[in-house]
């Protein structure tokens, strides 16, 4: 059975970003086996030239993030986007698996133990929380991190 992964990213907002960052992205997740539910793809049914459209997009991630099984959150930005921390929060409160990227070099954090606020690792495995943790494209694939072995596993 193939495992849902939603996409949390704020690569959808700039046509560039949209064209160059996210095929890759979508496509090594996809190579894994994951059914990726990109939002931004997602939300193409909803008129955005109509008076609420914001608050239907914003109700379809949320419905999205629920029925999802992992979320595969992209944290660059100091602070990082805050869609996608709004959404990494719901998965973290559904106790939902998590995985993390970010190939941004800089740090935004007071602790010493994560480049990124604390707050962002609570859903995360206290030891080994590496291991959810991507800074490159190729390390997706890479068997000894957290994603390739939860994409294989049978629920």
């Amino acid at each position: 059975m193939t495992k849902t992964l939603y996409l949390a990213s704020p690569y959808g907002f700039s046509a560039q970003q949209k064209d160059l960052l996210l095929p890759p992205l979508v496509s090594q997740l996809e190579s894994l086996g994951a059914e990726v539910w990109e939002p931004f793809a997602r939300n193409n049914q909803v008129d955005f030239s109509k008076p609420g459209w914001a608050y239907q997009v914003a109700q379809a991630d949320v419905a999205d993030v629920r029925q999802c099984d992992g979320l595969f959150a992209v944290v660059n930005g100091t602070p990082p986007d805050e869609g996608v921390m709004v959404e990494l929060g719901i998965a973290i409160a559904l106790q939902k698996p998590i995985f993390l990227f970010r190939d941004d070099f800089r740090r935004c954090t007071d602790s010493e133990a994560y480049p990124l606020n604390l707050m962002v690792f609570a859903g995360l495995p206290e030891q080994d929380w590496q291991r959810y943790y991507y800074e490159s494209l190729g390390e997706i694939s890479n068997p000894e991190k957290a994603l390739a072995p939860w994409l294989q596993k049978m629920p």
